[in-house]
């Protein structure tokens, strides 16, 4: 069994600025590149009933211009220095990311600065970008074949608002929003003490932090934003649904279990087990379903992390004329499997050494090690857990993983949602 293995300790330093804004920086001079993230601590979960989808609508317009930046110039600015970047949104945060030469840093920091001191709040790019989010959902929600199912066994699974509804929001909520309202957000969210900035690559340290205090120290904070609940009920709050989807080629189904939240010691057995039944070409479902049954033609498995009560969820699609109550009889078979007799050996050295591979990859770009490290900082206060939280998993046993099924997965409770296809129906 893999015990013995050594992984260098990402290299880090962290302060605050006056305004509250965190800062982590990670000097790696291996290749001429410098990453630079800024993560606000606001998702889908700080949104009220009648006011969802700001989030995500601030995803599209923190592109828009600011005082010094045109509308779309961000990009152009980016693009023409040689760089990526981009910005996304979850149940937990609102991020943006740019990876630029070396030398370009004080660009993606001006660029970043001058957004979250004076972001263009116009009715015009209100308006604007209000109809980009519809037809974002119209081609990624609406007009997809199963392209709902997953905010639909969301709202099944959790029972507060705060982690029930789904991250594009509703189109009512934002037609309902005035300049006024998203004004307010931006206020309130998008302030230096409630964000985390990371710089990770090649740079100067001296010359990083005389940039951050330059361009993000005069930049007001702001009153803490206003506190969250998001804890949950055992239950899920829908056992059953069944969904007609009017473009689905093919029946399908999916299911949802309420997990403990990320970083605990049974979130980590059961993120391990879902990597054991789902993730990958070797994982027991591809191996059953795809591989050796050959019954289906995908197989969904995700682990939905959050701060607060998460969750995991595992479906599939099967081929024409296959049975779908057997298709769902040999996935819960194989969760009462593991729940009784938990991981082979073999299974969890393949697990382990996984876990370790994916790790030092990981560590080898500079974005990936920005948001790990923004994300910490974020979520845990401590962007240090970037180099404890790989021994953490591997410190997982096959006992923990099996306890941690049974009493999470090996249960009724859980949302089930069948999707029938309009002809079907």
């Amino acid at each position: 069994m893999t015990t013995n293995f050594e992984i260098k300790d990402i290299q880090l330093e962290q302060y605050s600025l006056d305004n509250g804004l965190r800062v982590v920086l990670n000097p790696d001079n291996s290749i001429p590149v410098v990453s630079v993230a800024v993560y606000y601590d606001v998702g889908s979960r700080n949104e009220r009933e009648g006011k969802s989808g700001f989030a995500h609508l601030f995803e599209h317009m923190m592109f828009q211009g600011s005082e010094n930046v045109g509308k779309a110039e961000h990009f152009q600015f980016i693009m023409k220095a040689g760089g990526t970047m981009n910005g996304t949104t979850s149940s937990e945060r609102t991020n943006y990311f740019e990876t630029v030469p070396a030398n370009q840093l004080p660009l993606a920091l001006w660029l970043e600065s001058d957004r979250m001191r004076a972001l263009a709040v116009t009715q015009e790019n209100l308006d604007n970008q209000r109809e980009a989010v519809k037809e974002e959902k119209r081609l990624r929600y609406d007009n997809q074949p199963y392209g709902q199912i997953f905010d639909i066994l969301i709202s099944m699974m959790y029972q507060n608002f705060a982690n029930a509804h789904s991250t594009i929001g509703s189109m009512e909520d934002l037609d309902d929003a005035t300049v006024e309202d998203v004004r307010e957000f931006f206020r309130i969210y998008y302030a230096p003490n409630n964000a985390v900035l990371v710089i990770s690559g090649a740079f100067d340290d001296d010359t990083a932090r005389s940039l951050v205090e330059k361009y993000f120290g005069s930049i007001a904070s702001q009153p803490v934003p206003p506190s969250l609940d998001v804890t949950e009920p055992v239950e899920v709050s829908e056992n059953y649904k069944e969904y007609v989807d009017k473009l689905a080629p093919l029946p399908a189904f999916l299911m949802g279990w309420k997990i403990p939240p990320r970083r605990s010691k049974e979130f980590h057995a059961l993120y391990l087990a879902g990597k054991l039944l789902y993730d990958g070409e070797s994982s027991r479902l591809y191996q059953k379903l795809v591989k050796g049954e050959e019954s289906v033609t995908q197989l969904f498995g995700f682990t939905d992390e959050r701060r607060g009560p998460s969750g995991i969820m595992i479906g599939a699609i099967p081929k024409p004329e296959k049975d779908l109550d057997e298709i769902r009889k040999t996935i819960v078979g194989e969760i009462r499997d593991l729940a009784e007799k938990g991981p082979s050996a073999p299974e969890l050295e393949k697990l382990r050494n996984q876990l370790i591979n994916d790790e030092v990859r990981s560590r080898q770009s500079s974005l990936s090690r920005a948001q790990s490290l923004a994300e910490y900082a974020l979520y845990d206060g401590d962007p240090s857990v970037v180099n404890t939280e790989i021994s953490e998993l591997l410190g997982i046993t096959g006992e923990d993983i099996r306890t941690a099924t049974e009493k999470y997965l090996n249960t009724d409770n859980r949302a089930l949602l069948d999707i029938v296809p309009q002809n079907a129906a």
